[in-house]
């Protein structure tokens, strides 16, 4: 059957469904009461205020048997930072601490490490040891993008007091995100501006040894996290997990990172709870916490199911935010040639990237070897690379466009729709180990510490 004779024989429940999404305000509503909070930070009063939203939003949108369930996190709360140059002139920047960055108090050599990928930082040698290592948050052209856990890791690696993790978009804006997962890091952390990077690879660069003292204020105690849970469909054995993280970092709205992928996982449970007659298998839907502060959510929920009866997870992080969805197949072909026939047989374009990544919530599952599709977006002309306005005090709600998360919340369910039809083998261990073998992400995964002990 071609796309065009298979969208023809649709039923009439869907095209009502995906007809009143289309003007469908109950993703922008739940995007507009998280991002009125004052933060959502794992395991913060704010996080479990949100948590309630969610399971509200669930229940309103058709969401059968929606549950809140505690788990246990290390809770990292931020506290004051300071950054001064004190050679070859003393001045004084602003810099935050990054989550789960130690306290410290410490005077050192300023060493600019430029991108901070593990060539650069080899290269500047016996520098990096007993220094403060400043990193830009982008990647080389023409290279995988490295991850900042990656950077701080091998900085850690290499001797380094104090990692300074510096914004490569311009607006005074001191990035953040987490160094590492789930515990303290090895040594202090911060982020600093585009515009306060300038200035340190100037004092860095000159003839003069650069030096500055860094003082972190943080802590980091036991704490709890919460993850909103409820099915859709059938009551199979079998089942497709479609989730979306609904925490953010404490210094912004979090209207892109997440707040525009949880919104994303309502609109499309929405049209699912219409459908659910055409539904072939459960769809376990979940709004999952503490995924800023590692994956935290994610990982419990993965616990929490039967992994060999998850077909495959869809994890919504990112969608929503840009004109065009994009779908990280996660070294699945099956996926991949699913997500382009949807496309072909909606007329909606779906950008498609096959490699794997470590750093979003369907980790859990696909180290386990669950098929794993990651929903992303990026503006129609491909945008730059990085985050953006993401992790800065800018990632606020004016930068969403409400048509933007309808028509991603359609995509997405028609996406999961169709992986109730089908059952894509498991994404075997060696498989994905060879894939990030060959991309390179052996070192920098070891030393974030998120290489799997069983791969040797």
């Amino acid at each position: 059957m071609s796309a065009h004779e298979d969208r023809e024989t649709t039923n009439d429940a869907l095209e009502a469904a995906l007809g009143y999404a289309w003007g469908d305000d109950q993703s922008w509503n739940l995007l507009t009461e998280l991002t009125q909070l004052e933060h959502r930070m794992g395991g913060s009063p704010g996080e479990y205020a949100a948590a309630d939203i969610v399971d509200e939003a669930f229940s309103d949108a058709g969401v059968a048997d929606v549950e809140t369930r505690s788990f246990p996190i290390q809770y990292w709360e931020r506290g004051h930072t300071s950054l001064t140059v004190t050679e070859p002139v003393e001045r004084t920047f602003d810099a935050i601490a990054l989550p789960y960055s130690p306290p410290g108090d410490l005077e050192a050599p300023l060493v600019d490490v430029g991108y901070g990928t593990p060539k650069e930082i080899e290269e500047a040698g016996d520098a990096v040891d007993g220094a403060i290592v400043v990193a830009s948050t982008t990647t080389p052209p023409g290279q995988r993008f490295v991850h900042r856990m990656e950077k701080f890791g091998h900085a850690v690696d290499a001797g380094a007091k104090a990692f300074l993790f510096a914004n490569h978009v311009p607006g005074q804006l001191p990035p953040t995100g987490s160094l590492r997962f789930d515990r303290e890091a090895a040594m202090p952390g911060v982020g600093v501006s585009r515009e306060t990077h300038d200035w340190l690879t100037d004092y860095a660069g000159g003839e003069e040894t650069a030096r500055a003292t860094l003082t972190v204020e943080a802590s980091t105690t036991q704490g709890s996290s919460q993850n909103v849970v409820g099915t859709l469909g059938p009551d199979t054995d079998e089942e497709i997990v479609l989730l979306g993280h609904y925490d953010a970092h404490d210094i912004a709205e979090g209207a892109l990172d997440n707040g525009c992928g949880i919104a994303t996982v309502l609109g499309a449970a929405s049209i699912l709870a219409e459908i659910e007659d055409d539904l072939e298998c459960r769809v376990r839907v979940a709004g999952v916490g503490s995924e800023e502060i590692g994956l935290l959510g994610a990982a419990a929920l993965a616990d929490d199911l039967d992994l060999e009866s998850v077909r495959a997870v869809v994890n919504v992080d990112g969608a929503g935010r840009f004109r065009n969805l994009k779908a990280y197949s996660h070294a699945s072909e099956p996926l991949a040639e699913m997500a382009t026939d949807v496309s072909d047989q909606w007329g909606q374009p779906i950008v498609h990237d096959p490699d794997p990544h470590p750093f979003s919530d369907h980790w859990p599952f696909l180290r386990a070897g669950v098929p794993s599709l990651q929903l992303h977006s990026e503006p129609a002309d491909g945008g730059e690379r990085g985050r953006g306005w993401g992790h800065t005090a800018a990632d606020t709600r004016d930068k969403v466009d409400p048509r933007n998360l309808r028509e991603h919340a359609m995509l997405t369910a028609l996406v999961t729709r169709t992986l109730t039809k089908q059952e894509p083998p498991r994404v075997e261990e060696p498989t994905l180990r060879d894939v990030l073998l060959e991309q390179d992400y052996e070192p920098g995964m070891r030393a974030s510490d998120i290489w799997p002990e069983a791969w040797g």
